[in-house]
C-alpha cells in the first residue's frame, strides 16, 4: 500500500515536514491537562443544594437587576471564575440569566485564550455588553 507524500507543518511560517497530526516535532500541540492549583468543583447533591439556595435567596439575574431589568436567573455563575482563582462557595456565586451567563463566559474564555487574566482578579458582568435595549421578555423594574 503506497504512502502519501509528506506535507508541511501546519504551524504558521514553519517549513518543516509534518511527522504527527499535521505538525513537525517542534510544533506538536500540548495535551490538555488540569492546572496543578485548580479549584476543585463542587458536584452532586451539595451543588444542587447550593444552586437551590442561591435561586431562593436571589431569584433575579444579578446583571439584569443592575441594569434595571427584571429577569429570572437560570444559571449559577462564579463571580470570579474558578480558572482565575475564585472559590467554589456561596461567597463567589451569583444568579444570571442564560444570555448574561453566555456573554460573561465568552469574555472569560477569550481572556483565557489570550492569557490576559491575573490570578484572583474580580471578574464582573458588564450589564450593557451585547444587549439591545428593550430585549424581548425583559421589563424595567419600574414597569407594570
Amino acid at each position: 500500500m503506497p504512502f502519501a507524500a509528506p506535507r508541511p507543518c501546519s504551524h504558521p511560517g514553519c517549513r518543516s515536514l509534518a511527522v504527527k497530526d499535521g505538525r513537525c516535532a517542534d510544533h506538536q500541540r500540548q495535551a490538555w491537562a488540569k492546572k496543578a492549583g485548580a479549584t476543585k468543583r463542587i458536584t452532586g447533591r451539595r451543588l444542587q443544594a447550593m444552586r437551590a439556595a442561591l435561586f431562593e435567596r436571589d431569584p433575579l439575574c444579578a446583571s439584569c437587576k443592575a441594569a434595571g431589568l427584571v429577569v429570572l436567573a437560570t444559571q449559577r455563575d462564579h463571580i470570579v471564575p474558578l480558572e482565575e482563582g475564585g472559590a467554589d462557595d456561596a461567597s463567589n456565586e451569583q444568579g444570571l440569566c442564560t444570555q448574561c451567563h453566555d456573554e460573561k463566559s465568552l469574555g472569560e474564555r477569550l481572556r483565557g485564550l489570550r492569557g490576559a487574566f491575573p490570578r484572583g482578579s474580580r471578574g464582573s458582568v458588564d450589564p450593557g455588553v451585547g444587549r439591545k435595549s428593550g430585549a424581548a421578555g425583559r421589563k424595567p423594574s419600574g414597569s407594570p
